[in-house]
C-alpha cells in the first residue's frame, strides 16, 4: 500500500473517530463519566416567587449542598401557573445534574388535575431525588377581624357567606386547596383571591386586602409576632413544635382536617445514576447539618427520610388524594 493511500485512510479514521467522540459527548452518561461531577455551578429552580416557603427551604439547602458538592448551587426563581412554568423549564433541561428542581405537592400532586395539555409528563419527565420536609400551614386572619379561634371564624363565615376574601399562593396550590377543604368541611363560603406565591399572598393578608389565608409556618413567623395577623389553627394533626400554642384545626370543631405542604428535590428524566446518587448524598449531608436542622426547625419544617423511592411513592399517593378532593368539590381551572 502506497504512502498516499495510507495517509487517506488515516485521515478518514481521524475524522470518523472525532465524529464518534462528539456524538458520545452528547450522551449525558458518557459526558458525566469524562469528569468528576460537578465541575461547575448547579442551578436549583424554585417554581415559586421569592419569599415563599419553597424559596426559604431551597435557599437554606442550596448553601449547604453547595459546600458538600464543592460548587455553587444557584437559586433561580421561575414562578407562575402553580409552579408548572418552573417544572416545564426543568423537564426541558439536559439531564446532566446541573439543573435541579425544588418540588412541592402543590405542583406534582395538585396542578395536574387543573392544567390539561402540560408540556411535560409528571410521571415520566422527572427523576425523584429525595423528599426533604413537610410544613404545616396556619389558618390566619387579619387582626382587624377580632376573631380568636376557628369556631369563631366559622360562626362569622356562616353569618357573612361569601363576604370574606381569602388569599392563596396560587390557583390550585396547597393554600388554595387547604381552604377549599376547610370550606367544604365547615359548610362555609369565601371569595378566593390567588397570588403568585406565598410571599405576595401574605403581604395581601397583612395589608388587609384579604382577610384570611392558610400561611406556611416557614414564612409567617414575623407577621405572627407583629400581631398584624392572628393564627387560629394549624393544618396538621398535632401542634407544631415551632408554634405549640396554636391548636390543630381538627381539634377546634373540624375533625379529620389535615393539609401539609411538602418539599422535595427532582432532576430531569434520564439523570445518570451516579449523578443522582451524588445529588442525594449532598442532600442527606445538608439535612444532617446542625445549622440547617436548626434553621429549618425554626421555620416549622419537619424533616423526613430523603429516600428517592419513598418520595416517588409519596408523590403518587398525594396526587390521588388531592384528585379526590378536587373532584368532590367540582373545582376547575377556568382562567
Amino acid at each position: 500500500m502506497n504512502a498516499k493511500r495510507i495517509n487517506r485512510l488515516n485521515r478518514r479514521r481521524i475524522v470518523f473517530g472525532a465524529a464518534t467522540y462528539a456524538g458520545l459527548m452528547l450522551c449525558p452518561g458518557f459526558a458525566s463519566a469524562q469528569g468528576k461531577y460537578p465541575n461547575r455551578p448547579v442551578k436549583l429552580v424554585i417554581p415559586w416567587s421569592a419569599g415563599g416557603s419553597t424559596d426559604v427551604i431551597g435557599r437554606v439547602l442550596a448553601e449547604s449542598m453547595g459546600r458538600d458538592l464543592g460548587v455553587s448551587v444557584v437559586v433561580e426563581n421561575k414562578p407562575g401557573a402553580t409552579g408548572t412554568i418552573g417544572y416545564a423549564n426543568v423537564a426541558r433541561a439536559e439531564p446532566d445534574g446541573y439543573t435541579l428542581l425544588m418540588g412541592t405537592n402543590s405542583t406534582f400532586a395538585m396542578a395536574p388535575h387543573y392544567y390539561k395539555g402540560l408540556s411535560y409528563d409528571i410521571d415520566t419527565d422527572f427523576t425523584p431525588l429525595g423528599m426533604i420536609a413537610s410544613n404545616p400551614q396556619i389558618l390566619c386572619v387579619n387582626s382587624s377581624m377580632h376573631i380568636k379561634s376557628v369556631r369563631e371564624f366559622v360562626d362569622y363565615l356562616k353569618k357573612h357567606p361569601g363576604k370574606v376574601a381569602y388569599a392563596s399562593a396560587g390557583y390550585g396550590g396547597s393554600s388554595h386547596l387547604a381552604m377549599e377543604m376547610f370550606l367544604a368541611m365547615t359548610g362555609t363560603e369565601m371569595l378566593h383571591v390567588p397570588y403568585k406565591g406565598g410571599g405576595p399572598a401574605l403581604q395581601s393578608l397583612m395589608a388587609n386586602d384579604t382577610q384570611a389565608a392558610f400561611v406556611d409556618l416557614s414564612i409567617g413567623d414575623a407577621a405572627f409576632k407583629s400581631g398584624v395577623i392572628r393564627p387560629l389553627g394549624t393544618s396538621g394533626t398535632r401542634p407544631s413544635a415551632a408554634m405549640p400554642q396554636v391548636p390543630p384545626i381538627a381539634d377546634q370543631g373540624v375533625p379529620g382536617f389535615e393539609s401539609l405542604t411538602s418539599f422535595g428535590l427532582f432532576g430531569p428524566k434520564g439523570l445518570a445514576k451516579p449523578v443522582a446518587e451524588r445529588v442525594n448524598k449532598a442532600l442527606r449531608a445538608a439535612m444532617k447539618d446542625p445549622f440547617v436542622q436548626k434553621r429549618l426547625a425554626s421555620f416549622g419544617f419537619e424533616l423526613v427520610d430523603p429516600d428517592p423511592s419513598l418520595y416517588a411513592a409519596y408523590a403518587l399517593a398525594e396526587r390521588e388524594k388531592w384528585g379526590r378532593v378536587i373532584s368532590q368539590r367540582g373545582i376547575t381551572f377556568n382562567k
